[in-house]
């Protein structure tokens, strides 16, 4: 007899449970940032944190439903769960409705989702898949190139709907082929070209080929090993040349002017306090207004006057840190890094490579997203516009890290069960 137990296996518990803290967590976060006064109704469904009562207990629901699901469903739909998203990403180009800048949105009513949060766990079900086949050799041209389509054909399909937050997220996934046997000299690439796009910004197209050319000179000169293959040094030189020039284009005609202006003001290029700059200042004061223990839950000045804005979504850490101080935000960090590291643990015991890699793909979106919403709330990331998992108020959002993580909590709880 097949009973419940035996369908949902034995899912990690402590997963769960740090899942569970988050989610209330948040929603009281919400709930503070939000409501009026603490005296008002907490099933108010005309509020924000109403509805995210809502969405939480729907969330509940897609958990306990996805572990009631084949773990091997997921590999076996993966290409078509990709697939699907790949059509509704371009269906939102072409139908969706445009909010606060972004066509990124789906309108039915009153209700609204946004299917880029989505397209996250279709495309690491996807890139699990690819990496499982067995004829992949990420070594090989043949196989990074198709692992580039797969990560960046969804991030392109956002970029275009101007949604630049969403589409930078998939830059993560490198961690996961990083685990997979990618050399490390692609991910140093990325940070060294990183690098050199923000020293451009700062310093101009020409000073930084000018130190560059000097600092190849100078290998060639005095490095006896570097003179002899010179044509790669100079090949790669050119390269790079040729890069820093596409900065300027890339900066000027890619970027939209409010995001040309929040890089300016994180590199201390301009001062904007009351425009582009006065989200990070007003989130910086909340935060550092909190102190070492907070003021105290519905007591913070800048959380109730509402002086911070979009406070309950991509800024809702700066609430935790006015009214919980500084030992309220290290409680949050260390739950966030507890759920990474435990979701890592669990990841390398897996005895097939579709569930490691997919489980290394939720721990690489859930560190992106809550390094760069914490680091841009305390001005040392650029403001994107993404939110903190499981925190930030949003439909679309909790529901689709829901489906993330216990995706990966049902491999888990199956792997006694693949030989």
């Amino acid at each position: 007899m097949v009973t419940r137990k035996s369908i949902i296996g034995k899912p990690d518990m402590l997963l769960i449970i740090l899942y569970l803290f988050l989610v209330g967590f948040g929603w009281f976060s919400i709930f503070s940032a939000s409501a009026q006064d603490s005296g008002v109704s907490l099933f108010d469904f005309s509020q924000r944190y109403g509805k995210q009562l809502v969405w939480i207990a729907l969330s509940l629901f897609l958990a306990f439903s996805v572990l009631l699901i084949d773990s091997k469903f997921f590999s076996t739909y993966a290409y078509l769960f990709y697939g699907l998203m790949i059509i509704v990403l371009i269906g939102v180009l072409l139908f969706g409705s445009t909010v606060a800048g972004s066509r990124s949105w789906f309108q039915f009513g009153g209700f609204a989702i946004q299917p880029a949060e989505f397209a996250k766990f279709a495309t690491a079900l996807a890139l699990a898949k690819y990496l499982d086949s067995r004829n992949t050799d990420l070594r090989k041209f043949n196989s990074k190139f198709w692992v580039a389509v797969i990560i960046f054909l969804p991030s392109a399909l956002i970029l275009l709907q101007n949604d630049t937050g969403s589409a930078l997220v998939y830059f993560a996934f490198f961690l996961v082929l990083f685990r997979e046997g990618l050399s490390g000299w692609f991910i140093f690439l990325g940070f060294l070209f990183g690098l050199l796009f923000i020293l451009t910004i700062v310093f101009g197209e020409l000073y930084i080929t000018a130190i560059l050319i000097a600092i190849v000179t100078l290998m060639l000169l005095f490095r006896k090993k570097i003179r002899k293959n010179w044509k790669p040094v100079i090949a790669g030189l050119i390269i790079t040349i040729g890069f820093i020039f596409t900065v300027h284009f890339a900066f000027h005609k890619v970027l939209e002017p409010h995001q040309r202006v929040r890089i300016q003001v994180l590199l201390g290029l301009k001062k904007d306090p009351l425009g582009a700059g006065y989200n990070v200042n007003q989130s910086k004061i909340a935060i550092g207004s909190g102190g070492f223990t907070g003021k105290g839950y519905f007591k913070g000045m800048l959380t109730r006057n509402h002086f911070v804005p979009e406070q309950s979504t991509d800024f809702i850490f700066s609430t935790i840190g006015e009214e919980r101080g500084f030992i309220g935000s290290t409680v949050l960090i260390l739950a966030f890094l507890a759920l990474l590291i435990r979701i890592i643990i669990l990841a390398e015991r897996q005895r097939s490579a579709f569930a490691r890699i997919y489980g290394y793909g939720v721990a690489s979106i859930l560190f992106f997203h809550f390094a760069i919403n914490i680091a841009m709330t305390v001005g040392f990331a650029p403001v994107v516009g993404i939110p903190l998992p499981f925190f930030s108020y949003g439909g679309s959002s909790l529901w689709a890290f829901t489906i993330l993580l216990f995706i990966f909590v049902k491999q888990d709880a199956s792997r006694l069960s693949v030989l």
